[in-house]
């Protein structure tokens, strides 16, 4: 998940002291591209992570399962999964750049994103070992402190290190580091284990054994870490090239249709050839294409009706992303509801897509009322080491 503060103009704010963007001056576009991509992290995360085992898709699939489930599953596996992740990734490295390029006059620019990715890592700590182990946060910052330092350095830079590590990504893909995963035998054991814990374990039971786990889990990000960096540099690229501050409808469709026809050739093909995942290149092309065509979509003249809506949702997507996991855990959990493993893919969706459009409508009714959403609003004071204004004034 991201939550980058994105400017409408690319000259640098030279406020003393350093504070956030107005709202007034965001890009819609970009706001909107990354409420509609939480709904694929909402997807992704409650199917395949909070209503069964997390370690259930590198099993084999049960063919018990009704039909409506299965089409489900498979749609979401080709058509969402990683792609909705790699779309937050190109924002979060594209809003670390624009923070970068605001803070230029302040001599303590260093200090503040050093500072703002910290806080981030604490916040994902908390939620990756107290709420849930399918967190991104932690990820997110651990990699943002990688890429910190290339921000210092001129575009090709950014170009060049974004190839290097997609190019790292898919070598990996094609020859996984030997002894990185555990046995299948081991996964199953965790799967079982996962079912009778989670179903009727109380809150200790399942913090107990959600920290068991950590090892099994840190696998799942190694292998993935790549990626993000690659991301993070591309979207950055993409914010000092100027393209998603003013971009050309004509260029954003091009790259949209590209994006989706070869990106959904791959992972179609490699369907075919009955291999589980969505192919890694096609991921990265379909993500591309998703986040070009909502950007055009946006950017028309009609795009604020056809997508307004997913704007205030994007603004606070930290808040949503995490309020989701705690919704969802009080759901499946043993401590709540204790619906784990009990519910099909299609009924689970249906409760994801509740949640969004509540969110949808909490997002808009909250941030008519305040600036920011509650989690990004103490993001910024603790970067800012000052409280933020909250209320929305005239």
């Amino acid at each position: 998940m991201a939550s980058g503060v994105i400017p409408s103009s690319d000259q640098a704010i030279t406020e003393s002291p350093p504070k956030p963007i107005d709202s007034a001056r965001r890009i819609d576009a970009i706001d909107a591209l990354r409420g509609i991509a939480l709904f694929g992290v909402l997807t992704i995360n409650l199917v395949m992570g909070f209503r069964v085992s997390i370690f259930e898709q590198f099993l084999v699939a049960k063919t018990s399962a009704p039909p409506i489930d299965r089409a489900v599953e498979t749609i979401l596996m080709l058509g969402i999964d990683l792609k909705a992740f790699a779309l937050f990734s190109l924002l979060f490295g594209a809003g670390l750049a624009i923070q970068f390029d605001r803070l230029a006059a302040s001599p303590r620019r260093a200090q503040l994103l050093v500072r703002r990715l910290g806080v981030l890592l604490a916040i994902g700590l908390v939620h990756l070992c107290l709420i849930w182990h399918g967190d991104i946060l932690t990820e997110y910052a651990l990699a943002g402190l990688i890429v910190l330092p290339l921000l210092w350095g001129p575009r090709w830079l950014l170009a060049c290190g974004a190839l290097a590590f997609l190019a790292m990504y898919l070598l990996m893909q094609a020859y996984p580091p030997p002894g990185l995963f555990p046995d299948i035998s081991t996964i199953a054991r965790a799967a079982a284990v996962e079912h009778r814990i989670y179903a009727t374990g109380g809150y200790a039971d399942v913090l107990a054994l959600r920290l068991r786990e950590m090892p099994l889990i840190f696998p799942l990000h190694v292998f993935i870490f790549p990626r993000t960096i690659g991301l993070f540099l591309l979207g950055a690229y993409a914010w000092r090239t100027g393209v998603l501050r003013t971009p050309h409808q004509g260029l954003m469709f091009s790259i949209a249709a590209a994006g989706i026809v070869l990106g959904a050739t791959l992972t179609i093909l490699n369907h075919v050839k009955g291999i589980m995942f969505s192919d890694p290149s096609g991921t990265i092309l379909l993500a591309l294409g998703y986040g070009a065509a909502i950007i055009g979509i946006a950017n028309l003249a009609s795009g604020k009706t056809l997508l307004g809506w997913a704007a205030p949702l994007g603004r606070m997507a930290f808040t949503n992303y995490l309020m989701q996991s705690l919704i969802f855990s009080s759901i499946f959990y043993g401590y709540g509801l204790g619906l784990f493993g009990r519910l099909g893919a299609a009924s689970a969706l249906a409760i994801g897509i509740a949640v969004y459009v509540g969110q949808v409508f909490f997002s808009a009714w909250w941030l008519g009322r305040y600036r920011y959403g509650p989690v990004e609003w103490l993001w910024r004071t603790l970067m800012y080491g000052a409280a933020q204004p909250m209320r929305q004034t005239a």
